[in-house]
């Protein structure tokens, strides 16, 4: 199994994409892609939540097939890995938390990037220490392109403003799959292909998830 306890030493910029994929699907590959590229990172790390603070946990997935879905979706491609960091951490975890141990694992030359939605930035204060995590990382504000653009820009700018942070905001047309969709219509039996990497839809029929 992949996992971060590798050597990312020679690494000048890292990007932790959080959530729970449950499912992961094209979306968020195609995000982490365009984030990838946009920014000139050079390792993309998947994070799937563990004990989320703002999600009904008894409602989301076990976290071994979060993680192997993960490392499904993301084999073939040499820019991004999977982490076990969060699901492995016992009791809530909080992206401060992740975002300060990668800074002890990494030390302080390499750039972190956090790749995160736009309703996320919008509840961004109702984290743990929102302010310190500011200073710790870039945040990448995600979003399909139907959003509320405005508003979401007018956020990115009072952040940037108030707290000197490094905030950028980027449109991935992909975004509009999303995962609650995939869940349903597994539970309906109607098709995902092509919403998910073939062998993530194996996994979630193999394993009966969503039923």
């Amino acid at each position: 199994m992949r996992n971060i306890n590798k050597n990312y030493s020679s690494l000048k910029s890292l990007a932790i994409m959080g959530g729970t994929f449950d499912p992961i699907h094209y979306g968020h590959l195609v995000t982490a892609e365009a984030v990838r590229y946009k920014y000139n990172i050079d390792k993309v790390l998947f994070m799937p939540a563990g004990n989320p603070p703002h999600k009904e946990y008894d409602k989301i997935t076990h976290s071994e097939h979060r993680y192997l879905m993960g490392v499904l979706a993301t084999a073939t491609n040499p820019y991004f890995d999977v982490s076990r960091m969060e699901i492995d951490r016992k009791g809530v975890t909080y992206t401060i938390d992740t975002i300060k141990s990668l800074r002890q694992m990494y030390g302080e030359e390499i750039e972190l990037y956090f790749i995160t939605g736009a309703d996320a930035i919008k509840e961004i204060f109702t984290w743990k220490n929102p302010e310190e995590l500011f200073k710790l990382c870039t945040f990448v504000a995600v979003t399909r392109p139907e959003y509320y653009k405005e508003e979401l820009i007018e956020k990115v700018k009072t952040i940037r403003n108030e707290y000197e942070s490094k905030i950028h905001f980027l449109e991935v047309p992909a975004l509009s799959i999303s995962s609650t969709d995939i869940r349903n219509r597994v539970k309906n039996k109607m098709p995902i292909k092509y919403l998910v990497p073939e062998s993530v839809e194996n996994y979630i029929y193999k394993f009966n998830l969503y039923i």
